[in-house]
């Protein structure tokens, strides 16, 4: 596994600059694999005072290779330093001896970096987009017209999407997690549609489930919810659309006199432009009168996770765009009615109405309407919740992702084994 930018570790910093749901499920899928028998090797980018390992457990260990300095560096520009960082892992994999059977690279910089180590010995190579920057770029130049100018410079585009052609090209596999994903690395990016599959990402059903009315109840009063709880979780960044859910408060809380916002955003160690979002996320509220009701309650540590999805009475995945929605799946598996956003892809895979509802996030008027059907209506708060479960359990769980990865290497071997083999065929002799 490959997965180049951010925190990864053992214990990730979730919420730290470019450390969330990525990390998640390189994780989560790296146990699975093993518990399925792979020994799993976990390569990323070492710096600041990060040790050379981290162990997992006794079948997975995080490696760390250096380039680029000791600092932190973002991941749009991350690419100037990875041809440093294969020849390093290059070096240690021939010194140690290691021997892989295949590599899946996470996100297009880590895929950038593995497909010069996969070629060089000669490994499968498949590759996990998480997103795709074409589909970030009309996104977000279509909604900020205003700001295009500044988002080639801020997300390094053009090199982005030049590199996920190239790559999407060249490597064995890409797995997409979404329709939307899969039509447009085939149609757009033009990569073989024979080389693309579709695996959703996954959630750990070990500590995402339902519990009892009473269970709830006792959550609620020990994290101090109080009134009709509506939240959202996940790092502070402008595409988690927080702004547009504080919008779409301002209706519910005419609505529902009860309503609260719990915002549980962040990570333990803010910089300075997440400092800069969350104060004016708290001047929004103050604008609009909303500041009693709108609650900023900080990092939520991963322990604890499941029980603030339990306690919400709606969890919400504002997005501006998101390629998937993994707190989305995390919130149907625990019970909690979810409204979701049209402006990424987990919407296609869930029924309105009865796993889920989806709404516009740059309408107020739809998200906040959609917030308050299941606020004021306790039948369909107890259909999504009910039927959201069933559907997190039955299509996205880590062991069934694991399962369909290594289902797609072992066919493409079983394949490419068949093609190499030339077989005598005497009653074609001569023809």
């Amino acid at each position: 596994m490959v997965s180049t930018h951010g925190y990864v570790a053992a214990e990730p910093p979730l919420g730290a600059a470019d450390t969330g749901g990525q990390v998640v499920y390189v994780l989560e899928l790296s146990k699975k694999l093993a518990q399925l028998g792979f020994d799993v090797d976990i390569w990323t980018r070492q710096f600041e005072d990060q040790p050379a390992m981290d162990v997992v457990n006794e079948r997975v260990r995080v490696l760390r290779v250096p380039c680029g300095g000791r600092n932190f560096l973002d991941k749009e520009y991350l690419v100037r330093h990875l041809n440093e960082w294969s020849e390093h892992a290059l070096r240690f994999i021939q010194r140690q001896g290691l021997k892989y059977q295949f590599f899946n690279s996470h996100y297009w910089d880590a895929g950038f970096a593995t497909q010069r180590l996969a070629e060089a010995l000669d490994v499968p190579h498949v590759h996990t987009p998480h997103s795709l920057g074409l589909w970030k770029k009309q996104l977000m130049e279509r909604d900020f017209p205003a700001d295009a100018a500044s988002f080639e410079k801020k997300y390094n585009f053009t090199q982005r999407i030049n590199e996920e052609i190239l790559l999407f090209r060249n490597c064995d596999e890409v797995i997409a997690t979404t329709p939307d994903q899969l039509d447009m690395i085939v149609k757009e990016y033009g990569a073989p549609a024979e080389q693309v599959k579709m695996i959703p990402p996954g959630y750990d059903d070990n500590r995402f489930f339902p519990v009892s009315a009473a269970s709830r109840q006792a959550i609620r009063s020990r994290l101090g919810y109080e009134g009709k709880v509506i939240l959202a979780i996940g790092r502070l960044a402008r595409n988690k659309g927080y702004d547009l859910l504080i919008d779409a408060f301002s209706v519910v809380a005419t609505r529902i006199p009860d309503a609260v916002l719990h915002l549980a955003v962040g990570g333990t160690g803010m910089n300075t432009h997440e400092q800069t979002l969350l104060d004016a996320l708290r001047r929004q509220a103050v604008e609009l009168g909303l500041a009693e009701r709108v609650k900023f309650s900080g990092f939520v540590a991963d322990a604890d996770l499941a029980d603030h999805y339990r306690a919400a009475d709606a969890f919400v995945l504002s997005s501006r765009y998101e390629p998937f929605g993994m707190t989305a799946i995390e919130a149907m598996a625990c019970g909690t009615p979810t409204v979701i956003t049209t402006h990424g892809g987990l919407f296609r895979a869930v029924t309105f109405g009865r796993h889920a509802l989806y709404a516009d996030t740059f309408d107020k008027e739809d998200l906040g309407i959609s917030i308050v059907k299941i606020l004021r209506h306790p039948r369909l708060a107890h259909r999504l919740s009910r039927m959201g479960a069933h559907k997190a359990r039955s299509l996205f769980t880590w062991t069934g992702i694991a399962q369909q990865l290594t289902s797609l290497v072992e066919e493409r071997a079983t394949a490419l084994a068949f093609t190499d083999n030339e077989w005598d065929e005497p009653w074609n002799d001569g023809d």
